[in-house]
């Protein structure tokens, strides 16, 4: 659930990486860096990964590590984003150029990878200072959004290196297992709704659409965009792409895209709502008539895709509130996730029984 942002902050205490021997290994690394010291500071948003800033000179790379303390099986594995990065980065212009990869406990704690920084505006729950937020202006950026995904989808990922990461087959009945799995394993809460809903999800599996490359955290503030919001300038966070249902893809953009109407805990869980609240923004609705008049496909099954997705949020906010409850992180943060947790199954319930 990380995002990135143009502001960044000194390193967070208990955050610090060993800027000496990253140096070394960049030095090492990376052909044709400048002379001069190395910078690094943190992007301060996102409750998941930990990403750095990195310069020297005029030289700029990001770092991205997985978050302190123990995380969930096959979560944040770097190894393998850096590797869909480099599948993509090629044939998908939003893609990061990825540099290299280390799994030195002694540089950052754990293993990371270097990637190229892309500049541009970054929109969270704010427009940047100077940007006014116009009806138009949401229009476009809404457009852009669909678009970016629509391309995405339209990549044929058997001519990349990610067919050999491929396993369309059963990719939602693994999903909705899967997270089922992952949402028992961090359980802390009884929640009402949530045994019939995992029955309903497992009893509604829809027939997969056609596999393509997903990138399943597709959200506004892990997108970049020029100074027109005209061009998608960078798309971070690949660590849940897959090649699988591209609704799926859809179903995980609709859960992050908060509406103005939306009940208040689903609109400020997270804290502030995203900018997508203002005039001008696509509704969810309008967002998947786009999609589906952009891509050709079928979207009726859609209200399936929704609840999974709504869920399969919940259970990564869940994972983040054990975490926060077992004294893995003290980020205050994630002290109040619990109530977000049931509001997202209790959301998801009411979208399956619509």
């Amino acid at each position: 659930m990380s995002g990135f942002s143009e502001t960044t902050i000194p390193v967070r205490t208990g955050e610090e990486i060993d800027i000496s021997k990253l140096e070394q290994f960049l030095r090492a690394s990376i052909d044709g860096l400048p002379e001069g010291e190395l910078e690094v500071r943190q992007f301060g948003a996102g409750h998941s990964n930990l990403t750095y800033a990195l310069k020297i000179a005029d030289w700029e790379g990001v770092l991205r590590r997985p978050p302190l303390g123990p995380v969930a099986p096959k979560a944040h594995d770097m190894e393998r984003e850096f590797r869909i990065l480099q599948s993509l980065a090629p044939v998908f212009a939003a893609a990061p150029k990825p540099y290299v990869l280390s799994d030195d406990p002694a540089i950052t704690g754990g293993p990371f990878f270097i990637m190229e920084r892309r500049h541009g505006l970054l929109l969270d729950t704010e427009f940047p200072e100077g940007v006014e937020a116009t009806a138009d202006r949401g229009r476009i950026i809404s457009e852009r959004m669909v678009d970016t995904l629509v391309e995405l989808h339209g990549i044929d990922y058997t001519q990349t290196a990610l067919a050999a990461l491929a396993k369309p087959d059963g990719f939602m009945e693994r999903q909705v297992n899967g997270w089922i799995g992952r949402y028992d394993r961090a359980k802390t809460h009884d929640i009402a709704e949530v045994e019939a809903l995992k029955k309903w999800m497992t009893a509604n599996l829809p027939a997969s659409q056609p596999p393509t490359i997903i990138h399943y955290d597709f959200k506004l503030n892990n997108a970049m965009f020029s100074e027109d919001f005209s061009e998608m300038t960078g798309l971070f966070d690949w660590e849940m792409a897959a090649v699988g249902d591209p609704l799926a893809d859809l179903g995980a953009a609709m859960s992050y895209w908060i509406q103005a109407d939306d009940p208040e805990l689903l609109k400020y869980g997270m804290g502030k709502p995203p900018v997508t609240v203002n005039e001008g923004f696509y509704t969810r609705d309008e967002f998947i008539r786009r999609y589906a008049e952009k891509s050709g496909r079928d979207v009726s099954q859609i209200d399936f895709y929704l609840t999974f997705a709504y869920f399969k949020l919940a259970v990564i906010v869940q994972q983040i509130y054990f975490r926060y409850q077992n004294g893995q992180t003290q980020d205050s943060r994630f002290a109040n996730f619990d109530r977000f947790v049931k509001s997202l199954i209790r959301h998801a319930y009411q979208t399956a029984i619509k």
